[in-house]
């Protein structure tokens, strides 16, 4: 297998902060590489010095000669005066050259010239380029390709830039939070993609289904160095309890060591005389190895929600449309106590407005929200904080509350004591809210909802920027959250670890309500395209059956050869006849439940149940249909 990449003792520094030490791998042809650490412990940093966009302080990156290169930044700079399909060409000279070429041979039609120009086309597959990129463009929820950039959203910003970069072609493809603002669908298109190719790929991503369907191996900083796990993620989880397991049985051993080594180190010089220089140096190298600190500081939701009644919210005959777009019909729903609920659907569909709505941040344009009196509503809006980025973080807080009183009265903090629940340390408070990276900002993000002991969570797209150790702890918060909670989110994971159940947006004001996590919804929906598919299947058997009869039965006629059906026919017809009635209405009975819209017992077997009666049907009728002939 090629070697595409080599990293060797890559250390790099932010002035006296050391991010990663002496850092050595390899990324081999086909690799499927995640990168996984905790927000702040240089995960882009390591991206974007193997990139080369970024210097790093020591070490060597040795790339295969020739080797072409993807990178995609966690927040794309694009030209906002290119359009879309402009900004996906750009950096393709050989796409760009040889459409050149091509459009001045047509004009001088010399023939030679156009040969030529015809064979560079063939070379750089320019032929199709623009179908490829409205394919992949349409996939990832971008329609217009003459649309400027400077009318796009951040996350359609990133979508282009993800098209760009798997355009171009890369052996290698380096990724930084590729889900980041794509919905579910795209989600899946992207892991499907990824799965299939033929490159290289390192990606940082907090997506765990992701990196379990994606990656074949897991590269972890941890300590300031790396540790490499050849397997998906969950493998990986399972490795690094026994990697950290290790570890803390090793310390053991070298602190209960060095407290020896300490009393003989601890004795009159004199008492030590003679004694070998290598058992000083070892103490000293013991006391180094002690004084590594294993202790995980962690994210601390220990906040608890106030009291919530039994009221929560009725909606009553909800309605609202922009323009022609309807995002609610005539939506009716009973909240209940403690529920929690995931919703879902492609980008645009109407999801945060949905939220909006509730929230009376957005009128409606008819119907009524009834909202219990105890409902104190925490909202954590996709779109980031609402802060003046020029404050510092503990001044932000501050001016929200200077004495922070939780838990029903029981818990009192100080604006810096709080923070420091959410890992911003002392000297973290004093950085400026524009200094903070993504990770930082959603954290600042959550203290400033949870400070005010909400007990009806509203969270848009809550996982963006957060990493895989901070999302596990906020999914243990939510599950045992003594309160109401919504939550749209691309994160499958993480909806299929807290949600009761899934409003689905459809479009054009359809709401499903489906019980169960996400993944209970996709296999569903998948059975329900495969029911589908064998429905059509069988139909056009059956015409084509029916055809065949009817050619027979008409060659029969011509012939003058009468059938008649036999005693035994006669009584198969009669059978045959009462069964198909029989199973039309448990059909009818089955489909009407499907489309009630309530939660529904039993529904793989149902399901099963359903296909087998649509088989079984499909069968009789065609023998029934031949008995007929003869009646």
């Amino acid at each position: 297998m090629a070697i595409f990449l080599q990293i060797e003792n890559l250390t790099k520094s932010y002035g006296d902060r050391l991010l990663f030490g002496d850092v050595t791998f390899g990324i081999n042809e086909g690799d499927k590489i995640g990168l996984i650490a905790k927000n702040g412990t240089g995960k882009t940093t390591l991206l974007r010095c193997i990139a080369g966009i970024e210097p790093f302080d020591s070490g060597k990156i040795t790339a295969r000669t020739g080797l072409k290169i993807g990178y995609l930044e966690q927040t794309p700079d694009l030209r906002h005066d290119l359009t879309v399909a402009q900004i996906c060409i750009q950096n393709n000279p050989a796409v760009l050259g040889a459409i050149s070429a091509y459009e001045d041979a047509l004009a001088t039609g010399e023939i030679d010239a156009i040969s030529r120009a015809t064979e560079l086309m063939d070379a750089a597959r320019a032929w199709d380029y623009e179908d490829r990129l409205k394919q992949m463009l349409t996939q990832l929820g971008i329609a217009n390709l003459n649309q400027p950039v400077g009318e796009l959203s951040g996350g359609q910003r990133k979508r282009v830039a993800l098209a760009k970069v798997i355009l171009d072609e890369p052996q290698l493809i380096i990724l930084d939070e590729p889900t980041n603002h794509l919905d579910i669908p795209s989600i899946e298109w992207l892991e499907s993609y990824l799965s299939r190719a033929k490159v290289a790929l390192l990606m940082v991503t907090h997506d765990r289904y992701f990196l379990d369907r994606v990656c074949d191996k897991i590269i972890e900083i941890d300590l300031q160095q790396i540790f490499t796990y050849s397997g998906n993620y969950a493998y990986y989880l399972r490795k690094r309890q026994e990697r950290i397991d290790a570890m803390g049985a090793e310390l053991s051993k070298v602190r209960n060591t060095l407290r020896k080594e300490q009393e003989w180190m601890n004795r009159q010089p004199q008492a030590r005389a003679g004694k070998a220089k290598y058992r000083i140096d070892a103490f000293y190298d013991l006391k180094k190895r002690a004084a590594v600190d294993l202790r995980e500081r962690n994210v601390d939701l220990s906040v608890k929600s106030s009291y919530i009644g039994n009221k929560i919210f009725e909606a009553k005959n909800i309605s609202k449309k922009f323009g022609d777009k309807v995002i609610l019909n005539d939506f009716n729903y009973i909240f209940a106590r403690y529920e929690k609920v995931g919703i879902v659907g492609k980008n645009g569909v109407g999801k945060s407005t949905f939220i909006k709505l509730l929230q009376g941040i957005i009128p409606s344009d008819s119907g009524t929200w009834d909202i219990g009196e105890t409902v104190r509503f925490g909202y954590y809006n996709q779109d980031g904080i609402d802060f003046n980025p020029e404050k510092k973080v503990i001044d932000a807080i501050t001016e929200i509350a200077e004495d922070i009183v939780v838990n029903d009265g029981t818990a009192r903090f100080s604006p810096s004591q709080f923070l420091q629940h959410f890992l911003f340390t002392p000297p973290d408070q004093q950085k400026l809210i524009s200094k903070l990276s993504g990770g930082e900002r959603s954290r600042l993000y959550l203290a400033s909802v949870l400070m005010r002991s909400p007990n009806f969570l509203i969270l848009d797209e809550p996982t963006n920027d957060l990493d895989i150790v901070t999302l596990g702890i906020l999914e243990e918060y939510l599950a045992s959250f003594k309160g109401c909670a919504i939550i749209i989110s691309h994160d499958r994971y993480f909806l299929d670890n807290i949600v009761d159940h899934i409003f689905v947006l459809e479009g054009d004001g359809i709401v499903k309500d489906f019980p169960g996590g996400y993944t209970d919804y996709r296999e569903w929906k998948q059975q329900c395209e495969e029911d589908e598919k064998t429905q059509k299947a069988l139909e056009e058997e059956k015409k084509r059956k029916t055809v065949q009869q009817t050619e027979e039965r008409n060659d029969n006629r011509s012939q003058n050869r009468p059938a008649k059906l036999t005693f035994k026919e006669k009584r198969e017809y009669e059978s045959l006849t009462l069964e198909l009635e029989k199973i039309n209405n448990e059909i009818a009975e089955l489909e009407a439940e499907f489309n009630s819209g309530e939660a529904i017992e039993n529904i793989e077997e149902k399901s099963r149940r359903y296909t087998a009666l649509k088989e079984e049907l499909d069968e009789k009728e065609l023998r029934w249909l031949e008995l007929s002939e003869k009646v």
